[in-house]
């Protein structure tokens, strides 16, 4: 029946309850979601024996009766799948024949393990592994790839002492720069503070010098006055003894 011939609260009404509906499918949906945690590449030594991991996280716990996966392998990207590895009748089976008895589960499925092994690991081993999950009530299925590289030899190791002998060496002689640059800072420091010394010693002595030689010159200015005062008394003294002597008549002595 169209909304306009409702009331406007039933109306709205309505309206709220599909949104509410709309949100809680939105966020059942999104916490469901499902989670395959897996390494994207691994390498395998020809001949040895290699771990395939794979775990899931899933908000439900699992329930044998309705969960479901499988492993399979695919040589390239374009070829079909081979699954080896199927959960069947509440236990984790080896399926065909790609791998045989080398194939063994190796996980938990009730701790999400879903990790197997692959023993005398072969060129021809190498390709994708896809670990397929299913969880109901999760609507969301999962599914993890890994690329097995298989290698004929595995890389030398890297040789470390000579990195930790260049380390050394380096540091060593860093720490000699610095001490250096330290010595010879401290030698100008100390040399800079003898010079200052030295200056103000000198000048100390600049300004006693002057002070000294205004005192001995007075000295002797004063006894240069007094010699000459002496010598002009003298000089009197001398004089006034001529004029008291008398020249001879020489009419009278006649």
């Amino acid at each position: 029946m169209p909304c306009k011939s409702q009331s406007r609260n039933k109306c709205w009404t309505s309206a709220v309850n599909l949104g509410y509906v709309g949100l809680v499918l939105f966020l059942a949906g999104g916490a469901a979601a499902m989670d395959v945690l897996v390494a994207s590449q691994i390498t395998a030594l020809n001949g040895t024996k290699v771990k395939i991991g794979c775990t899931f996280t899933s908000c439900y716990k699992v329930e044998n009766s309705k969960f479901a996966m499988n492993w399979s392998y695919q040589e390239t990207a374009n070829d079909t799948r081979d699954i080896f590895m199927i959960f069947h009748k509440n236990k984790m089976q080896p399926s065909g024949m790609r791998f045989g008895d080398r194939v063994k589960f190796v996980g938990n499925v009730e701790k999400n393990d879903l990790s197997v092994t692959l023993e005398d690991v072969q060129i021809s081993d190498e390709g994708l592994y896809h670990c397929w999950v299913r969880n109901p009530p999760d609507r969301v299925l999962g599914l993890g790839t890994i690329e097995l590289v298989v290698v004929t030899e595995l890389p030398p190791p890297r040789d470390t002492t000579i990195a930790v002998v260049i380390g050394a060496s380096v540091g060593g002689i860093l720490a000699l720069l610095i001490l250096s640059m330290v010595v010879v800072k401290c030698v100008r420091r100390h040399r800079k503070q003898e010079l200052i010394s030295d200056e103000q010693k000198m000048e100390e002595e600049g300004k006693l010098d002057p002070e000294g030689g205004t005192e001995e010159g007075t000295k002797w200015s004063w006894q240069r006055d007094r010699r000459s005062a002496g010598a002009s008394r003298a000089g009197q003294g001398i004089g006034c003894q001529t004029r008291a002597k008398p020249e001879p008549d020489l009419g009278q002595i006649d």
